[in-house]
C-alpha cells in the first residue's frame, strides 16, 4: 500500500494570519498567498516522494503531472510580474516595490523551465534520477522565495496612505482571474486544488474558507474539472474533500 502523504522535503509555511490573529486587508492577502504557495510545496512534495516509485505505466501520467505543476507555478508568477506588481506599484504611486520578489523568480525560473522541458521532450522516457536531480537544482531558491513573499505583502500596508489608497484584495483577485483561462482550467489548476488541504493544517481554521468557494464552486474544481484526465491528478496530495490520501504509487 502506497505511504500517506506528507510535507517532505519541504515544510509548508504558515500564514501571516495564523501567526498573528490580524485580519487586515495586508494579513489576508499575505494568507491567501501562503495558502496558494503550500499548493506549489505540496506539488513539488508529491513529485520528490513518487517519482523513484513509479511503474512504467505510471510514467506518462506523471509526466502530465509535473508538467502542470511546473506551468501553474510559472504561470502564477508571471501574473505577478505582469499584473500584480505593477498595479500595486501604479497604487502606491512608487516603482519596484517588488523588486526583490522578481529577482527571486529569477533565481529559480531557469531551473524549473528546464524541469518542464526535460519532460516535454521526453514524455514517457524520462529517466527518474535526472528528473529529481533538475527538481532538486532550484529547490532552495524556490523554497525561499515561497516563504518570504507573504511578508513582502504585509510590509506592502506601509505605503498604504489616504493619499495613496492600495486595495490589495482586489488588486490580487483581479491577477488571480486572468490565470483562469479555459487551458489552465482543464490542464493546470487541478494541481492547485487538489494540493490543498484544509482539515489539519493551522487547526482547520482554513476550511470552508480556503479556496474561496462555494459549494457548487468546489464540486466543480475538486471533482468535476479533474474528471479530465483524471489519471493525471491522482497524485496529487489531496482528495476532493481537501483530506490527505495515501499516495497513487
Amino acid at each position: 500500500m502506497p505511504p500517506l502523504y506528507t510535507d517532505t522535503p519541504l515544510a509548508l509555511i504558515p500564514t501571516p494570519k495564523y501567526e498573528t490573529g490580524k485580519d487586515d486587508p495586508f494579513t489576508i492577502e499575505a494568507s491567501n498567498m501562503a495558502l496558494s504557495h503550500n499548493a506549489f510545496i505540496r506539488g513539488f512534495n508529491t513529485i520528490y516522494q513518487q517519482a523513484p516509485r513509479l511503474k512504467p505505466s505510471d510514467k506518462a501520467d506523471f509526466a502530465g503531472y509535473c508538467i502542470a505543476w511546473a506551468e501553474l507555478v510559472l504561470t502564477h508568477h508571471h501574473y505577478e510580474e505582469t499584473d500584480f506588481f505593477p498595479n500595486v506599484n501604479k497604487a502606491a504611486g512608487k516603482t519596484h516595490l517588488m523588486a526583490g520578489a522578481v529577482h527571486e523568480h529569477e533565481a529559480f525560473s531557469t531551473g524549473l523551465v528546464r524541469f518542464k522541458n526535460y519532460l516535454l521532450d521526453t514524455g514517457a522516457d524520462f529517466d527518474v534520477e535526472e528528473l529529481i536531480q533538475i527538481l532538486m537544482s532550484f529547490k532552495d531558491p524556490l523554497y525561499e522565495h515561497l516563504k518570504s513573499e507573504p511578508g513582502e505583502i504585509v510590509a506592502l500596508a506601509r505605503y498604504n496612505t489616504p493619499e495613496t489608497p492600495i486595495d490589495i484584495l482586489k488588486i490580487a483577485d483581479a491577477a488571480g482571474k486572468k490565470v483562469v483561462t479555459i487551458p489552465m482550467l482543464f490542464n493546470c489548476l487541478p494541481v492547485f486544488f487538489l494540493n490543498q488541504e484544509s482539515h489539519e493544517f493551522e487547526d482547520g481554521m482554513w476550511l470552508g474558507v480556503w479556496p474561496p468557494l462555494g459549494t457548487v464552486g468546489k464540486a466543480v474544481m475538486n471533482r468535476a474539472i479533474p474528471m479530465w484526465q483524471s489519471s493525471r491528478w491522482r497524485f496529487a496530495s489531496c482528495d476532493a474533500d481537501g483530506k490527505r490520501k495515501e499516495l497513487a504509487v
